[in-house]
């Protein structure tokens, strides 16, 4: 077997640990260093007897000699120093947390699977023996099925200004730097109760005491999974903890005297786990003369050399440390505290997460706004700027100007958030925002107006270039709402505007109505339109455009079509990856009938003929019609923005619309 050969980033006191545990490894080397400081790079290359020193870390990215990189730098530059070492064609390994949000850990995931490269979170402690034996005693069932943890990591290190476990910028507080370790450990036994390899909780509950810096310095959370796994845990950089870790069965008690450290500096790494089952106790003392790191240095190394991409179960996957970071999230949202990247005026970017040589989205002309891009991104699933300014960098770097927002979305939240980001990047004049109001129960023209202004407010524009109404009240004369959307459009508030779930009937009583009093009408129509016609209503009046009389009335031209649900919620994604969401929204729930499961049997055989996927078939069918139509897309992370543009790129003939659509022949 090969032998991996390690660069370091970022030559600290972890560094150092790890360049312990190569050492001890037989499948991986320390051959390079790479750091800023020249004087600890130096003493570091001397310490191990390096000859390769690079003053850059993108030197030592380029690096020919190193297969591997080692990244452990302060929090906030992980995610960019990960996505640029795969980028360069690097395996790597990444101190935890990998990034400074969940979105972030994301996006590095995609980029290893991209590049075809392993991408690891490290928790050394998941790699050490001991957590394999904790997980055969409970397949054992000798505690029987666990239903309670209570773990705590917690040391006091009195403030000290400029501290990295202090510092804002430096992404301090207890959560982010030891957090990951009582929860990763949670979620590790959670799932095991199940059989699974981690589960995620549905309920995550904390309190804490924040520093002067506005980093949390103690925090506690308790933390709930759906099959009734209580987890309690404690972290803090200002208070001493146990840092023990307890189990409760429905048999017994399992304790694990020192989880996280076991030999951490030298060996030997010996650890003991105590099991009491009816008052009856006993101890298994695990002893192994290498230190801590070493197991996480080869199983890494080893993993590396035959060619897998993530950990190897008990150590984390990809999917495991997602959801270790989506629960960090929620926590230090319960404590309070927002990291630097989570603020309104963050002018934090994370290069590389799209591929080079990218097809770019193409741009149609939209009267009056101008060129928008056919694919319009939802705003609709980001909850921190942090989290937004990740997926929506990416879509304007593919060529998109065109965001989708909306008065209800969020409580008003999501507005707020992509205001925030808009403002950060000084783009306001390079989009195209289109905003919604008037969603039912606030249907009537009264509403418009009122929550436009808040809209508008939220979003810190003075005028939306395209306004749709959510809902039609036909209850309402649509004169009413000709006359409001026009009394807007005059103060310069608003420039085009249309109806979401509105029938061709109304929008054309709404035309004939502005045609008669000489006022602009509706020239943008918000319906559901995908391949898939919509079977079940996604929610409480909706409306789909693909039927024929919908079909005829756009093929007149008379008005813009933009799409929501263009891509029938993943009808049209490979078997595993469709249901994902809600079993009452999920993509059979609401698309699945013969006719669909016919449409999407074509756009497979054409996919293949095409050399793209089936999904981006369905993409393509939505931006080929024979009228202006835009597709609004719902990507939550920039992996999903790349497997939707070579559909935004694919140009369809008339008859392959029409079979796509069981209207004919090819």
């Amino acid at each position: 077997m090969m032998t991996i050969r390690w660069g370091i980033i970022g030559p600290g006191s972890i560094a150092n640990n790890f360049a312990d545990g190569l050492a001890q490894s037989k499948s991986g080397k320390l051959v390079a260093v790479a750091g800023r400081d020249a004087a600890r790079r130096q003493a570091f290359a001397e310490k191990y007897g390096l000859s390769v020193q690079h003053d850059t870390y993108a030197g030592l990215m380029a690096d020919p000699g190193v297969d591997a990189v080692y990244i452990s730098t302060p929090h906030p530059w992980h995610a960019e120093l990960s996505i640029a070492a795969l980028r360069a064609g690097k395996h790597v390994l990444c101190e935890k947390p990998a990034g400074m949000n969940a979105a972030e850990v994301v996006a590095i995931s995609e980029v290893a699977a991209q590049e075809g490269r392993f991408f690891m979170e490290a928790f050394m402690y998941r790699c050490h023996p001991q957590i394999a034996r904790v997980l055969e005693i409970i397949a054992s069932g000798e505690i029987g099925t666990p239903r309670h943890i209570r773990t705590q990591f917690g040391f006091n290190a009195p403030y000290r200004e400029g501290s990295r476990l202090y510092e804002m910028a430096l992404g301090g507080g207890g959560i982010l730097d030891v957090g990951g370790y009582p929860v990763s450990l949670a979620r590790l036994i959670a799932g095991a109760a199940e059989g699974k390899g981690f589960a995620n909780p549905s309920v995550v509950r904390g309190h804490g005491v924040l520093a002067e810096t506005g980093v949390d310095a103690v925090a506690h959370g308790i933390l709930g999974f759906a099959s009734g796994f209580v987890a309690e845990i404690a972290v803090a950089v200002a208070r001493n903890m146990d840092n023990s870790a307890t189990i409760t069965g429905d048999k017994g008690t399992l304790v694990i005297a020192d989880p996280w450290v076991p030999g951490r500096n030298v060996g030997p790494s010996t650890t003991s786990i105590t099991v009491t089952v009816g008052g009856v106790s006993r101890s298994e003392v695990l002893g192994d003369e290498r230190m801590l790191f070493a197991f996480e240095a080869e199983a890494v190394s080893a993993t590396i050399a035959a060619g897998g991409l993530q950990g190897v179960h008990p150590a984390p996957t990809h999917a495991d440390s997602i959801g270790n970071n989506e629960t960090l999230d929620r926590w230090r949202a319960e404590v309070g505290y927002r990291t630097f990247a989570e603020t309104p005026a963050t002018n934090r970017k994370t290069p590389g997460v799209l591929p080079k040589g990218l097809p770019q989205i193409p741009k149609a002309e939209l009267a009056g706004v101008g060129a928008v891009s056919k694919l319009i991104i939802g705003c609709d699933n980001r909850n921190t700027v942090a989290e937004g300014a990740l997926v929506w960098d990416a879509f304007m770097e593919a060529g998109g100007n065109a965001f989708d927002t909306g008065f209800v979305y969020g409580g008003g939240l999501h507005e707020k958030v992509l205001g925030d980001w808009i403002k950060a990047r000084g783009v306001a004049r390079e989009v195209v925002v289109i905003a919604k109001g008037a969603h039912t129960p606030y249907c009537n023209p009264e509403s418009i107006g009122a929550q436009l202004e808040i809209s508008l407010d939220r979003l810190g524009l003075d005028f939306a270039p395209v306004y749709i109404m959510h809902r039609d009240n036909p209850q309402v004369p649509v004169g009413e709402f000709i006359d409001a959307l026009n009394v807007l459009r005059a103060q310069g508030r608003i420039g085009i505007f249309g109806g979401s779930n509105w029938t061709p009937r109304r929008m054309a009583e709404a035309n004939t109505y502005a045609a008669k009093h000489g006022l602009q009408g509706m020239s943008i129509l918000n319906n559901n339109l995908s391949l898939a016609v919509m079977e079940k209503p996604v929610w409480a009046g909706c409306v789909t455009s693909n039927t024929p009389d919908m079909l005829s009335f756009l093929r007149r031209g008379e008005v813009a079509h933009l799409s929501w649900s263009s891509q029938a919620r993943g009808y049209f994604l490979p078997e595993e990856l469709r249901n994902r969401l809600p079993a009452d929204t999920a993509p059979e729930t609401c698309f699945g009938s013969e006719r669909n499961a016919e449409r999407r049997r074509r756009a497979e055989a054409l996919a293949v003929e095409k050399g793209v996927s089936a999904h981006n078939i369905a993409t393509a069918w939505v931006l080929s019609q024979l009228f202006p139509s835009f597709a609004l897309i719902g990507p939550r992370s920039p992996g999903e923005i790349v497997s939707t543009l070579a559909g935004a790129a694919l140009q369809l003939s008339e008859a392959e619309v029409l079979w796509l659509n069981l209207e004919g022949e090819r």
